[in-house]
């Protein structure tokens, strides 16, 4: 049994201590043979202590704090997935407005060729029908070239001949300038329609483009909202863990605080006696003064001070536990007479050995969590006679004896003792 001290701050059980040292083994490749073997020593009396300290609480807690430990872990893992929902969604959102921004100038292009289009076909049609008049006004008038020879016959002078042929070059290079203005507003608009289509083509590859992330931002958003959900059914898991793990604490206190008076009676009447027989304040040489009280069983867990795994409070351990299969014998650990035989919540079937004066003080043997046991209260045994059976009674993970020993009417480290 475990007497808890509050504090206002909780630590972490005794099996993340384990998860800790295991991780530290793993950090240090460099280290020492020794080392290693002493980390790896102290790696396994953790372990024990966290399967053993379990005793301390009742199933009904461990469940819920099971239970609790899970949705906290569940819930952690869904906010991980939430966050990674959403940032795809926020990723997507930003690449949604740089589509969009991108088939607005795509349209916007698309516009401009098409304008440009209608004034170079415009601007082709009016060159078209301009070298077509020329052409018909010269037709009317008769061959240009002999009209041309003609107005060279007429020359009078040779300043008429050379005002006459500046006069004919400058008709037909004007003409032929417009000739080559028609030929490259042809290929301009040539141009401008391939530049059209090339805007349609990027302007749907856009649509679709767009189209097709719209389709992926309502799968991203659909599974954003299913990790909303879940988080939000995972935090009220967690609540109703928090209030099952709550109610069943604050049942295993009053529990607790039930035996507390309980061993604080067994305790004044163990202290009564003793003062009765004249007990010393110290004991002399206790070593070997009991014999063990189970025979062939392993120590999973000594006494002393360590951290409860579920609540979190430093306590005293305040005996030994030591697996056993159920049914195996219990032994008195030295002669004496039943002071007390009793089932506790906490304990279960529950029995108290006083032995009177040995090595000078008042030492009594305490048993806890037996099946059940074949004395009775007044009852005198002789050591090594079995008095009951290993069992899972009470606030236990399983079969073992948590065994105490008292000295003057408080606890005492049971090594010292056997």
């Amino acid at each position: 049994m475990r007497h808890f001290l509050p504090r206002s701050r909780r630590r972490v059980t005794a099996a993340v201590a384990v998860f800790v040292a295991s991780a530290a083994l793993l950090a240090v490749p460099q280290a020492s043979a020794d080392d290693l073997k002493d980390k790896q020593r102290q790696n396994k009396e953790q372990i024990k202590d966290a399967q053993s300290d379990l005793h301390s609480s009742s199933r009904r807690m461990a469940r819920a704090s099971a239970r609790l430990a899970q949705a906290r872990t569940e819930l952690s893992r869904a906010q991980g997935v939430l966050a990674a929902a959403q940032a795809k969604v926020d990723a997507a959102e930003v690449r949604d407005a740089q589509m969009q921004k991108e088939l607005e100038e795509a349209v916007a292009e698309l516009r401009r060729a098409r304008r440009e289009l209608a004034e170079g076909r415009l601007a082709a049609l009016l060159q078209r029908e301009q070298v077509a008049a020329t052409i018909t006004e010269y037709y009317q008038q008769g061959d240009p070239a002999l009209i041309a020879f003609a107005s060279l016959m007429d020359a009078q002078t040779p300043a008429d001949l050379a005002r006459q042929t500046e006069m004919r070059d400058a008709i037909v290079d004007r003409e032929d300038q417009s000739y080559q203005a028609l030929l490259a507003s042809e290929v301009i608009l040539d141009v401008t329609e391939a530049q059209v289509e090339e805007a349609k083509e990027d302007v749907e590859d856009k649509r679709e483009a767009a189209a097709a992330h719209l389709k992926a931002m309502e799968g991203l958003r659909a599974e954003a909202k299913q990790a909303r959900d879940q988080v939000s059914a995972l935090v009220s898991a967690r609540r109703t863990a928090q209030s099952s793990a709550a109610r069943a604490k604050a049942a295993d206190q009053r529990a607790l605080a039930k035996l507390k008076q309980e061993e604080d009676r067994i305790a004044r009447m163990l202290a009564r006696r003793a003062a009765r027989q004249g007990s010393r304040a110290k004991p002399g040489n206790s070593s070997g003064v009991l014999s063990s009280p189970v025979s062939g069983a392993t120590m999973t867990s000594p006494y002393g001070y360590r951290r409860h795994p579920i609540y979190g409070y430093w306590g005293m351990h305040d005996g030994q536990d030591w697996a056993a299969g159920c049914g195996s014998p219990l032994y008195a650990t030295a002669s004496g007479r039943i002071a007390s035989s009793y089932y506790s919540e906490v304990y279960g079937n529950r029995l108290v050995l006083d032995h009177g004066l040995l090595a000078g003080v008042g030492v009594a043997s305490i048993y806890n969590h037996a099946t059940h046991y074949t004395v009775g209260v007044g009852q005198r045994v002789r050591r090594g006679q079995i008095i009951g059976y290993v069992g899972s009674t009470g606030w236990s993970t399983g079969c073992h004896l948590h065994f105490t020993v008292m000295v003057n009417g408080k606890t005492v480290d049971p090594r010292k003792w056997l």
